[in-house]
């Protein structure tokens, strides 16, 4: 079982330019699309969060039953659902605004335990700002660490939800001890402001960074470098494409029975090509496709 533990919102997507263009609603949030695609890879999947009973709360849930994820670790609230208003420019990258104030997500509480064959816990994105759900979902970082699970890092940084920039560097780091996968986009090395040798130092197993539309590169402790190109594909928009290299990461990880930084530092050049080579034809069909869509395990062949 892979855990994946975090938010779940409505992205509101726009349907053309401009600042009144309508807005189609759509399932996302960066751990969610993680959870989404994982499930559509065919790996055991279980969501970590907490959900609006109002009807996008159940439109989310219902779209995670459809991808056969586990959503008994879910637990509910009656406030409403967090929205992320997105606009898509010419290259199809997505910016987003939030409308979090006193929403479902942002009251989650650490479960006493995590659910039984869980091997992995994936982390990241809004969950880890907005409080006090962020403590929470720190808590069970540090403890599902200290149990010797796997767990895993996508900052996935919304520098319009960090009132303080350096304390969120600071936190950052904090949890890097904790932390056995790092992965994050070259933006996000940049705001963060280190570097891979840096980050390994502090903890993690490995780092991925992802460059957009040209690949990934993997570091490892041992000082070794795992570049490949990304795949070329006619970009539609790149919402959820990072979460999409998450999940396949981890489904590729789970594949080859490395979840673990002994199994991370086993994979070699082979092991790690391969693996990022699956990531980016995965992150590609997303990719190719309006909204977080990614891919069933029937689209991507053998990993």
């Amino acid at each position: 079982m892979i855990v994946v533990a975090g938010e779940a919102l409505i992205d509101l997507v726009p349907q053309g330019t401009g600042a009144l263009a309508g807005l189609q609603p759509a399932l996302g949030g960066g751990p969610y699309n993680t959870a989404v695609a994982l499930g559509r890879l065919g790996s055991p999947t279980a969501f970590c969060s907490r959900t609006s009973y109002d009807a996008f709360g159940e439109a989310l849930l219902d779209g995670l039953r459809r991808a056969n994820v586990d959503v008994s670790a879910v637990q509910r609230g009656t406030e409403p659902t967090t929205l992320a208003v997105a606009t898509i420019d010419e290259t199809g990258s997505a910016a987003y605004s939030f409308y979090v104030d006193g929403t479902a997500d942002r009251l989650f509480t650490a479960p006493e335990a995590l659910p039984a064959g869980t091997r992995a816990v994936s982390f990241g994105t809004c969950s880890l700002v907005l409080e006090p759900g962020a403590t929470a979902y720190e808590t069970l970082l540090r403890a599902a660490a200290d149990q010797g699970v796997f767990t895993a890092l996508d900052p996935n940084i919304r520098t319009v939800l960090i009132p303080d920039a350096d304390a969120y560097r600071a936190r950052f780091k904090s949890w890097l001890p904790s932390v056995s996968l790092l992965k994050l986009s070259e933006e996000d090395a940049r705001w963060l402001g280190g570097t891979p040798r840096e980050w390994l130092a502090a903890g993690p197993a490995a780092v991925v960074i992802t460059h957009g539309g040209d690949g990934l590169t993997a570091f490892t402790r041992d000082g070794a470098v795992y570049p490949v190109p990304g795949e070329k594909v006619e970009v539609v928009d790149t919402i959820g494409a990072g979460d999409t290299v998450n999940a396949a990461l981890l489904h590729g990880l789970a594949a080859q029975d490395a979840l673990s930084s002994e199994g991370l530092a086993e994979l070699g050049r082979e092991g790690w090509t391969r693996l990022l080579r699956f990531a980016a034809r995965a992150a590609a069909v997303t990719c190719s496709r309006a909204g977080a869509e990614p891919p069933y395990a029937s689209e991507l062949g053998d990993w």
